[in-house]
């Protein structure tokens, strides 16, 4: 079990994927730590040893922001922009698309899936027929 900023890594991984699992870290990070740290990308990272695992948490903690350092920028930023009432955050406060897509027709991905359709108007019938 190979554990790298609080997250267990699966050990049958290749290197680059196995360190997109941490979350601050996508596949281009990943790779440019590996070719910073000259391991072969094809390479396990079961099959590597305690050496150069401490070496790959030192370089993650010493450049990139993990985990819950950053989901807790990330609040922090969304709770300044609420505060100062700026057109974002009151955006984040209705619960409505930030970025300017529009919201006539499609912005279920803020919303949520709530469609509400009504009824044809005709009642069920009581039994089979």
């Amino acid at each position: 079990m190979i554990r790298i900023a609080g997250v267990i890594i699966p050990e049958n991984k290749q290197i680059p994927f196995a360190l997109s699992i941490i979350k601050g870290i996508g596949p281009t990070q990943a790779r440019a730590i590996a070719d910073a740290l000259s391991i072969p990308r094809t390479t396990k990272i079961g099959s590597l040893d305690e050496e150069k695992l401490n070496e790959i948490r030192v370089y993650i903690t010493a450049n990139y922001v993990t985990e819950g350092d950053l989901v807790r920028d990330t609040k922090s930023n969304i709770k300044r922009l609420k505060d100062i009432n700026s057109w974002r955050g009151l955006r984040h406060k209705a619960g409505l698309p930030a970025r300017g897509q529009t919201t006539k027709n499609n912005n279920r991905t803020v919303r949520g899936n709530k469609r509400m359709t009504a009824g044809s108007g005709r009642a069920k019938s009581a039994s089979k027929t």
